[in-house]
């Protein structure tokens, strides 16, 4: 099992999590379907639930809020990015550009955390550790696995994300029009353009989760009630597809090809 023991790199993509407007079915959902399990958790967070797989930290799933007279956020998988000094990086965010959505705040003695929206309007989590320093496992089936850009302008986001968290963009080697996000010299994550996306979709980070079988997934996806955005296709880092949850929450899953 690809075990995380320490604290993910300052930006790193750490964490994911959803808010939804059904929590137990959500939760109820992604057991089914990647088997994790969770269950609210205590009002202080409210309910938060941390969801495991084989006793390790994988995603969050919360019940979505919203400050009275605000609307209530998407229901959309959010990604976080570590630092070592979330307030530090919401000045660096607000200086490249972008907008705080959610100002830094005490998470307990969990951490640190800020919602942010790039230049472009992708939204993200950023994650400073304290008794937690995000997902304890990744890179196997049902864990995190990918965290990808979509943008309208790369180059811009180029600028933003070293600005604000140090991390480079630079193209794939092999593929068209796409590229890494680079922390040191470890790839982790990706940047596609919003082009590729259906008309009228808003930049937006995608999570993807591995799985060990991509088509036999999406087929109990849909029987679980969910939505094939992008049927089951083959590319060069292995055999993926794009849904959506239920509630309308988009995802990815791949088969990763295995490394040479």
């Amino acid at each position: 099992m690809p075990e995380v023991t320490t604290p993910y790199p300052t930006g790193t993509p750490c964490w994911v999590d959803l808010m939804a407007k059904d929590q137990q079915a959500a939760l109820d959902f992604y057991r089914d379907l990647l088997g994790w399990q969770g269950q609210p958790g205590p009002e202080e967070f409210g309910g938060y639930a941390v969801c495991e797989l084989n006793g390790k930290a994988v995603a969050g799933i919360g019940p979505v809020m919203a400050p009275e007279g605000m609307p209530e956020p998407p229901t959309v998988w959010t990604s976080y990015l570590a630092t070592t000094d979330a307030q530090a990086t919401q000045d660096a965010i607000v200086s490249a550009g972008g907008t705080v959505l959610v100002p830094t705040m005490d998470v307990g003695n969990l951490g640190r955390m800020t919602v942010a929206a790039d230049p472009q309007g992708a939204v993200f989590g950023v994650w400073q550790p304290g008794e937690f320093f995000g997902a304890q496992v990744v890179n196997e089936a049902g864990a995190l696995t990918w965290n990808e850009l979509h943008t309208s302008d790369v180059q811009a986001a180029t600028a933003f994300y070293r600005e604000a968290f140090g991390i480079e963009i630079a193209p794939l080697n092999g593929a068209d029009s796409y590229w890494e996000l680079r922390v040191g010299d470890r790839a982790v994550g990706g940047v596609t353009l919003l082009a590729n996306d259906p008309p009228g979709t808003p930049a937006h980070w995608l999570t993807y989760f591995a799985v060990d079988d991509v088509d036999s997934t999406v087929d109990a996806l849909v029987k679980r009630g969910g939505t094939v955005l992008a049927p089951p296709f083959d590319m060069m880092a292995g055999r993926m597809t794009v849904v959506a949850d239920p509630q309308g929450a988009p995802f990815a899953m791949i088969k990763p090809q295995p490394l040479a």
